[in-house]
């Protein structure tokens, strides 16, 4: 006589995990879309910024606090912070420029490119004036002017400022998608 098993009514049965339909299931499929759309050129913004980062940083420095006949100390424009973290800006622009439009953004249509250009200079100098007030609250309100403050408030926190402005906006104005 064959063996018939059969449940025992007093235990719940539960379908396997896998078996259950999952209401996460889409919102999961959505934020894996979301992060695979953003996170290669997330990633790609912050090198480019990051090689940048360091040039404007080498540069500023070598203008405030280095002098080609003394050495470090006070440089050719120690007296003139913001005209040389101006120059080191602009510079840096230029290079960023160049990396976003041809590595992080250059999957996007350039339909365009003196829109581009204009755009990225309107949102630079806004940015610029965002890192160059850190550096001025830091010289001329809290009267620090050593090379850590100036590094610290212009640099890493100007930084962190203006390339969050940067990137909200490179991404919708300068580089659309369209």
């Amino acid at each position: 006589m064959p063996v018939v098993l059969t449940p025992d009514p007093t235990t719940e049965q539960t379908p396997p995990p896998s078996a259950a339909p999952s209401r996460d299931a889409p919102a999961r499929s959505g934020a894996a879309a979301l992060l695979g759309e953003h996170l290669r050129p997330t990633l790609k913004f912050l090198l480019v910024g990051g090689i940048v980062f360091l040039l404007d940083a080498a540069m500023y420095n070598l203008l405030v606090f280095w002098h080609p006949t003394h050495g470090w100390g006070e440089g050719i424009m120690h007296g003139s912070p913001l005209t040389a973290k101006v120059i080191a800006v602009a510079i840096a622009s230029c290079l960023t420029y160049l990396g976003n439009r041809l590595w992080t953004f250059g999957d996007r249509p350039r339909p365009d490119t003196t829109r581009s250009i204009m755009m990225f200079v309107l949102v630079n100098l806004i940015a610029a004036g965002l890192q160059l007030s850190c550096l001025a609250f830091s010289r001329y309100v809290l009267g620090l002017d050593s090379v850590l403050a100036d590094n610290i408030s212009g640099t890493v926190i100007g930084q962190i400022v203006s390339t969050s402005f940067r990137y909200v906006t490179y991404g919708r104005f300068v580089f659309p998608r369209r």
